[in-house]
């Protein structure tokens, strides 16, 4: 058998030697090549059943997802609020800015989060994140004027953009081989679940007198960071930083816990020995210049570094957080008149997008990530322009055009199930992917800081876009998911079940390769040929 064994997607169509457990885990070994792959159970959903801690874990860390998605739901009712439109008579742009300053702190958090949780450790900074949240969020509820609530949305952004990214690096972490990408997923699934939230929220205290109409729904937020801070005391260290730090017999009873099994499981073993190669490589690579950030924009790896910052440029640009922020607006600019029928129809959006979220689960590992794309593409194009030709039609006489109007309505529905089951996850995917071993962490910065960059310019922008040209700024929309679409034909690889290796000839580049044979070199150092030929001989 060989020296050197590499990862294998379970799905290869090659000659293999299996090796199935009576717990239910299976091991696969190619043996010409030494790649092998394994898994503890069933894959996806039913996979969930074999490691309830692990996936007990993922659950509670999501509520980092909850967090930014309540402020992306409640924002739009307050922003309509009367008593909050007395004491705060904004300008378009003002109310633009008051939305995107959370979105700029947010860009600075994300950059930070990954520094912090190598420094010190993922439970240190999602706590440090919830307690920067907490404190931007009180700044708000408290807030007497424009100032003081811009300073608590800036705060409270920095510790939303950490937790955008710490939450799914922790779930990450967590997971087994074969739950990965569905617990991945559940990141987008919170933040649609916490916008439901927010967005009730507000439309149940809008009738209530004075301040306390938007003071108690800007309050609620408090409640799930401080879940999240205190109840991450409880959670269990992430044993690949546990291995990265030398503790090898903590990260041991960590992983024992989360799988479920005992010291002697020969798939405990064979991970505990993967997270010993991914710290040798770690080390071996921040010792030298080979996974420095301007490499993510040098020859070798740009076009990667371009999928992951383009899928959330798009993501942005495809109008989703426009209809977040300001769906009360939109609403009324395809003339549905009245506040309740018009916050009534926008969150009927939020749930729309919350029900798409479901079936991503299941297609994102049959389909593909970019069949999805390419769907969802056309979709919200098609839908955002049947808007804006709509708004150019009827916004001279809606009393006479109701029909339309609802059609309009039924348009922007169709565009939120698009979204919600292509670009809504996959750009939480896809970073995750493109990207080799050594810069991975780097890489993923970066793309989550271009979901950031971009939330901030939607948020500022459309509220002036939609004050000077109501069709126009659908026709835009629908233009950007019209290059979406040409983009995800042209430039993005299918990802699906397709290997490190494999994913590096996609690209043509060198720097895969490397990290190939530096990991070639580190399993003979841990012992994982050996360790193979123990379980599959026994």
């Amino acid at each position: 058998m060989p020296s050197g064994y590499l990862p294998l997607s379970l799905d290869s169509s090659d000659s293999s030697t299996s090796k199935v457990f009576e717990n239910g885990g299976v091991l696969i070994v190619h043996p010409d090549t030494g790649e092998y792959t394994y898994q503890f159970g069933p894959s996806g959903l039913k996979g969930l059943l074999h490691t309830k801690y692990a996936v007990f874990c993922s659950l509670f860390a999501s509520i980092g997802g909850v967090t930014f998605g309540y402020d992306q739901g409640v924002i739009s009712n307050i922003l309509v609020m009367r008593d909050f439109m007395h004491r705060f008579p904004l300008s378009p742009f003002q109310t633009g800015l008051l939305t995107a300053v959370l979105e700029l702190g947010a860009l600075f958090g994300a950059l930070e989060a990954g520094i912090f949780a190598d420094k010190y450790s993922r439970r240190s900074s999602i706590i440090l994140a919830s307690v920067i949240f907490c404190v931007g969020s009180l700044f708000q509820t408290v807030a007497s004027s424009v100032e003081v609530l811009m300073l608590g949305r800036a705060v409270g952004g920095v510790g939303i953009g950490a937790l955008s990214m710490l939450c799914p690096l922790y779930i990450s972490e967590m997971a087994s081989p074969e739950t990965r990408g569905s617990l991945i997923s559940l990141e987008q699934f919170s933040i649609v679940f916490g916008v439901v939230l927010g967005f009730w929220a507000g439309f149940l205290t809008r009738s209530l007198d004075g301040s306390s109409s938007w003071r108690i729904p800007l309050g609620i937020q408090i409640i799930p960071g401080v879940i999240l801070a205190v109840g991450t005391l409880w959670l269990p260290p992430s044993p690949r930083l546990l291995v990265l730090r030398g503790k090898k017999d903590k990260a041991l009873q960590t992983l024992m816990k989360l799988r479920d099994r005992d010291e002697s499981d020969p798939l405990v073993r064979l991970e505990l020995a993967e997270m010993q190669v991914e710290a040798k490589m770690a080390s071996e690579l921040g010792s030298g210049h080979g996974n420095r950030w301007r490499d993510l924009f040098g020859p070798s790896l740009i076009k990667r570094t371009m999928i992951g910052v383009g899928v959330m440029f798009f993501q942005q640009w495809s109008g989703i957080n426009a209809l977040l922020y300001y769906g009360p607006s939109l609403m009324r600019s395809i003339g549905l008149e009245g506040d309740t029928i018009s916050l009534v129809m926008s969150g009927f959006v939020n749930i729309m997008q919350l029900v798409a979220v479901i079936p991503a689960f299941f297609l994102l590992d049959s389909v593909g990530r970019k069949p999805l794309l390419k769907f969802g593409a056309l979709l919200m194009s098609f839908s955002h322009i049947a808007v804006a030709i709509i708004i150019l039609w009827g916004s001279g006489d809606w009393p006479t055009h109701r029909t339309i109007a609802w059609v309009a309505v039924g348009m922007i529905y169709l565009f939120t199930a698009a979204y919600g089951v292509s670009f809504g996850p996959v750009a939480w995917i896809l970073p995750t992917e493109v990207f080799p071993l050594s810069l991975r962490s780097k890489g993923a910065a970066v793309s989550t800081a271009s979901n950031w960059f971009n939330n901030f310019l939607i948020g500022l922008i459309t509220p002036s876009l939609v004050y000077i040209s109501p069709a126009g700024t659908f026709f835009l929309l629908g233009f950007a998911c019209a290059c979406a679409f040409v983009w995800s034909l042209l430039v993005v690889p299918e990802t699906k079940g397709v290997s490190l290796e494999e994913i590096d000839l996609l690209f043509s580049s060198s720097l895969g390769r490397a990290d190939l044979e530096r990991r070639k070199r580190a399993q003979e150092e841990v012992g994982i040929p050996s360790l193979l030929r123990d379980i599959t001989e026994s």
